[in-house]
């Protein structure tokens, strides 16, 4: 698996990271999904570079010019509720593309600490030698990413999948690396260094779909 750490380089994209993780400027649920929104963006012009283009002719009020334009059949697929922002963000500029969404929770059996992953709502286009791009903002145990894939699966088979994401934690990537083969991309703002006991990046940002939409009732 390629893995693109954005931040890696400084860009504007830094401004943004600091945002959602301020504990203060969390406070304005409007701001963080814009932020979450903007990254998308970001991350989606940095991808768009690793797509097939083709030359076109475009007519001009004054001539004719030639252009390259990406001919990537794209399906944009990603994990609710958390990541609708991101989602929002890589269609302002793939506003061509199909959309998938699928419902993915930790449903802890036993133990806080113990966990499996439950998809439960699933919509989906035709996926085969499309590009697949899955997004979900909180890279954690990467268990969430590969139960979605795999639940994608029964759709066909994409030609090229990209994998998106804001902050992920490094035994997550690991995880999703041993999991996706070598012509996969990651795509991601943030690779923070671990996990506590609960499976929560640390050091993170907290829980983006509670940031962005509200607490959850718990039942």
């Amino acid at each position: 698996m390629h893995i693109h750490n954005i931040s890696k380089e400084n860009s504007v994209l830094n401004s943004f990271l600091s945002e959602i993780r301020n504990t203060q400027i969390q406070k304005d649920r409007m701001r963080f999904r814009r932020n979450i929104e903007r990254i998308g963006e970001i991350l989606g012009y940095e991808m768009s570079k690793f797509f097939n283009y083709k030359t076109v002719s475009i007519e001009t009020p004054l001539g004719h010019c030639d252009i390259n334009v990406s001919t990537n059949d794209i399906v944009l697929c990603s994990i609710l509720r958390a990541g609708v922002p991101l989602h929002n963000g890589l269609l302002n500029y793939f506003d061509t593309a199909e959309n998938a969404f699928i419902s993915a929770y930790r449903h802890h059996k036993d133990s806080p600490e113990r966990f499996e992953i439950i998809v439960e709502y699933l919509a989906c286009p035709n996926l085969e030698n499309k590009t697949l791009i899955l997004a979900d903002p909180m890279l954690a145990t990467g268990q969430s990413m590969v139960a979605t894939f795999e639940a994608l699966k029964p759709f066909g088979t994409p030609k090229d999948v990209h994998l998106i994401g804001v902050i992920g934690a490094k035994e997550g990537v690991e995880f999703i690396e041993n999991y996706f083969d070598n012509t996969t991309h990651l795509w991601i703002a943030a690779i923070d260094k671990e996990l506590n006991d609960k499976g929560y990046i640390i050091p993170g940002l907290g829980d983006a779909g509670d940031l962005a939409f509200g607490e959850k009732l718990q039942q």
